[in-house]
């Protein structure tokens, strides 16, 4: 089981992968995505059939509301016909298909709502286990702000798409077809000419679909930016506080704001101004229907009844157009919103479990570790590592020191496979590790970093990571071992003390603590410290080295040194300088060699002297 916190990565360029994601998709791969999209909504194909026909019989009975007036009119009360027993029953009828669209209508939105959520609870959930099975070179490239911008406000667009512009597309789509039905049963001249009007509506849109398009993934790149700067502040808040930046970044954050609030703003107008422009033409349309079907009742070409209800039908066909322009945006939304998704679902991993004809599994562990003249860089062209040459026997304990760069982390970054070797191999047994399962490969090798990483949750399952097959005697057990036990029998609710994110409220210390409780019961084979005392105080630091004794007996166990002190009794000591290893022995033999790690060695004690008060 692998026990990591978060694996080390240079940082990506922010503003460049926000802006990467917004980039415009081709034709082609559009339409897989559209594709794919459509393929969630398979399963609920009956559902949607349901809703077709709900609209169906929730227009129809709208539509035939003026068409009883026009009869109401024209047969009734015009011709002198009937008394008031008819006009009450027409009037009954009339309020009998009004409340037959209102449950038809009613019933519409409901299915549509069950099935649109049920859609994008499975997108979500797809889209984070596919986030959660990516290689960390994956994380490198995007910024967390925006991979929560795709897990909430894009899942989000795309539930708009299913409850909003699909059901506006269906409903206002058999809206406009029946209303034309009805216009040309009551004049078939006054309806050629409404038709007449279809050039104009495609034209109006056809002008818009670029402008509103752009605007809106200008607003979304400008969005994603924000959000990203967000998160990366608050991770960062206590560094930003300590050096007093936060009138720098109270700054920057304006700059970014302001530029989200104009990029929207253009988007509203294009918007505004789309929207408008049906509105004035559907004003126009009933301005020119009311003086030519006036003056076809004042000569008695055209009864007065049939005007009425052609009025009507008129505003009712310019209102599903309305509506459907109104949802234009929001599909334009859907469609940046499907590209960012699918950029991130056509990522696959760069570390991969092996075919299974090529998987191996290790019977019995020993621990052996081999670094085969490895190359390695996390950006092209740029090399950490240079044709490294390193070989660990098992149960061996090395310490690995050097300066910030040397690549320390690098190499147990490989060995943990959070980045596969460009060149070269990493072994475990002599076994290509990229020939283990993953799964194999993490119950093999633990790792505890610098910065240990507490889930919300209880200490008892922060410690065995919800695995509830762990009993609460080997976690105790374990917490006992670091040392820890202690301390979390000061907290209330001891074991069961709810931490809050990160574990904030413990001390790095504690928290250190609790990480290495963590791998004592998943006991890992193969341990890897990444400088995991940098941040403890003696008292805690002594009690790390008496449980790492403990922990590292018959176990491979590698040890990234801050404190050069953590590794003196080191079975061997791997000096780490520019990608190559420099100098390695013990630390006896490397002060008697009075080279780098000597070197290394003084300033490490006269750091120690500084800061140490008199």
């Amino acid at each position: 089981m692998k026990v990591s916190d978060a694996a080390r990565s240079p940082q990506p360029d922010r503003k460049q992968a926000a802006e990467g994601v917004q980039a415009p998709m081709s034709k082609e791969h559009r339409k897989q995505a559209f594709r794919a999209l459509l393929a969630y909504a398979k399963p609920h194909r009956r559902t949607f059939v349901a809703v077709l026909f709900c609209s169906l019989f929730a227009i129809s009975a709208d539509l035939l509301q003026p068409y009883l007036v026009k009869v109401a009119i024209d047969d009734r009360l015009l011709a002198g016909e009937g008394g008031f027993e008819q006009l009450l029953l027409l009037g009954g009828i009339y309020l009998l298909l009004a409340v037959i669209s209102f449950l038809f209508a009613y019933l519409q939105s409901i299915l549509l709502q069950k099935a649109g959520q049920s859609i994008v609870a499975r997108l979500r959930k797809d889209l984070f286990r596919h986030i959660s099975g990516q290689s960390m070179s994956f994380f490198d490239r995007h910024p967390i702000g925006s991979l929560v911008t795709n897990e909430s406000s894009d899942t989000e667009t795309i539930n708009q798409f299913f409850t909003q512009v699909l059901v506006s597309v269906v409903r206002d789509g058999l809206m406009i077809v029946l209303v034309v039905v009805f216009m040309f049963s009551l004049d078939t001249r006054l309806a050629l000419f409404s038709l007449l009007l279809f050039p104009v509506i495609f034209g109006i849109a056809l002008a818009f679909r670029t402008m509103l398009r752009s605007s809106y993934q200008r607003a979304r790149a400008q969005l994603s930016r924000l959000i990203a700067f967000v998160a990366e502040n608050l991770a960062g808040m206590s560094l930003i506080q300590a050096f007093h930046q936060e009138r720098e970044q109270r700054r920057q954050f304006t700059d970014r704001n302001r530029q989200y609030l104009k990029e929207n703003l253009r988007e509203v107008q294009a918007s505004v101004m789309f929207n408008r422009s049906f509105e004035i033409l559907g004003n126009v349309s009933v301005a020119l229907i009311v003086w030519l079907g006036g003056m076809a009742v004042f000569n008695h070409q055209l009864e007065f009844g049939v005007l009425y209800a052609f009025i009507n039908y008129i505003r009712q066909f310019f209102q599903p157009i309305n509506q459907i322009t109104q949802q234009w945006n929001t599909l334009q939304s859907t469609l940046v919103s499907m590209d960012r998704l699918w950029r991130i679902f056509s990522v696959q991993p760069e570390v991969r479990d092996p075919e299974p004809a090529e998987a191996k599994e290790l019977a019995a562990v020993k621990g052996k570790v081999d670094f085969n003249r490895i190359r390695f860089s996390y950006v092209d062209e740029q090399e950490v590592l240079h044709g490294l040459d390193l070989h660990i026997q098992p149960g061996e304990f090395v310490g690995i020191v050097g300066t910030t760069g040397a690549g320390k982390s690098s190499l147990v970054n490989l060995l943990a496979r959070f980045y596969d070797v460009k060149k070269g191999s990493v072994e475990i047994d002599g076994v290509d590790i990229r020939k283990l399962p993953l799964d194999t490969l993490h119950r093999i090798v633990g790792l505890v970093q610098q910065e240990p990483f507490l889930y919300s949750g209880s200490i008892i399952d922060n410690v065995r990571l919800f695995r509830q097959e762990i009993s609460r005697e080997e976690v105790i057990r374990a917490c006992k071992l670091v040392g820890a036990h202690t301390m979390i029998q000061r907290l209330r609710n001891g074991y069961d003390a709810k931490l809050s994110e990160r574990g904030s409220g413990l001390s790095a210390g504690e928290r250190q603590l609790i990480s290495f409780a963590r791998i004592l019961v998943f006991q890992p084979k193969i341990l890897i410290l990444d400088e995991a005392t940098a941040n403890l105080d003696s008292h805690t630091e002594r009690l790390i080295q008496n449980a790492l004794s403990i922990v590292s007996e018959g176990r491979t166990t590698l040890v990234i040194a801050h404190r050069l002190s953590t590794i003196q009794h080191a079975d061997r000591i791997i000096v780490m300088k520019d990608g190559r290893i420099e100098e390695e022995g013990t630390h006896s033999s490397l002060l008697a060699r009075n080279g780098y790690y000597a070197e290394l060695y003084r300033h490490s004690r006269k750091g120690r002297a500084a800061s140490t008060p008199s």
